[in-house]
């Protein structure tokens, strides 16, 4: 029970963390550094990643109508619209599969560390407050999904292999992409949105793969509640967010960043 309590914990903080440009392999790491989960280190591994799934199934139920080309309630048109959203998430993908199967050893040995993850947090910390203060007034080119270019998708799939290094946030590093490029806010988070679909699934995959399913029915039941969990307080946090960028910069995140990053730094030398 104690274990399902803190998978509970860890499923909150994955569901608000995945969607916030605040790092949730970050957040999730640093707090096993002082809530251990009481599984072994193979079903760990597996834990950090699939409870994902739950935070992007939130997407795919919020999102269904605009997802679904085959709805009836769309005309030819609309369909074909669908279809090419799709084909910009898959563009928009292709450069994280690529460097994720390259590097997912890498980073599982060398950069999920504590180290890693607080300088990841500063350094993007301070890029999101310097970045959001010099575009405050840009006038954005790109303001709806139909809008957006292959290219545009392109671009924001490179930002989105900066958020390999755990630390960074992905949905932070494809947001601000998308805003460098010259996309709206609310349209850059959208689309983010839809990138981590494949993305999540993927690397679901990729480490169910690696690791097989030789676990306990308590270690599965532990995945369970927390994927459930993180999909429930998704859904909460996923229209709060949309609703806050419509007027909001990202520089509260970027300072968030860079004090947790410090407190991190106290904590973890002293």
């Amino acid at each position: 029970m104690l274990e399902i309590l803190k998978s509970v914990i860890f499923g909150v903080l994955e569901g608000i963390t995945e969607w916030l440009p605040i790092s949730s392999t970050g957040h999730l790491l640093l707090l096993d550094q002082f809530l251990k989960l009481n599984v072994s280190s193979a079903f760990k591994e597996l834990f950090m990643v699939v409870i994902q799934l739950g935070a992007i199934l939130a997407v795919i139920v919020l999102y269904f109508s605009t997802l679904n080309p085959f709805s009836f309630k769309k005309d030819t048109e609309q369909k074909k619209s669908t279809w090419i959203l799709w084909l910009k998430v898959v563009v928009a993908t292709i450069p994280a599969a690529v460097f994720g199967l390259m590097l997912d050893d890498i980073i599982d040995s060398y950069l999920s560390v504590w180290y890693v993850i607080v300088a990841a947090l500063f350094v993007y910390g301070v890029l999101y407050v310097a970045i959001e203060k010099r575009d405050k007034n840009k006038v954005m080119r790109v303001t709806t999904l139909e809008q957006m270019s292959y290219k545009d998708a392109l671009i924001m799939g490179f930002y989105q292999v900066l958020a390999l290094i755990p630390g960074t946030s992905r949905s932070g590093s494809t947001i601000l992409g998308g805003i460098i490029t010259g996309i709206d806010r609310p349209i850059a988070a959208k689309f983010s949105f839809f990138m981590a679909i494949p993305v999540m699934f993927g690397a679901s995959l990729l480490k169910i793969i690696k690791l097989g399913f030789d676990f306990s029915g308590s270690e599965y039941s532990i995945l369970a509640v927390g994927c459930v969990v993180s999909f429930v307080v998704s859904l909460l946090v996923i229209k709060s967010l949309m609703n806050y960028v419509r007027a909001h910069d990202f520089s509260v995140f970027g300072w968030y960043r860079i004090i947790l990053s410090i407190v991190l730094t106290v904590v973890f030398l002293f």
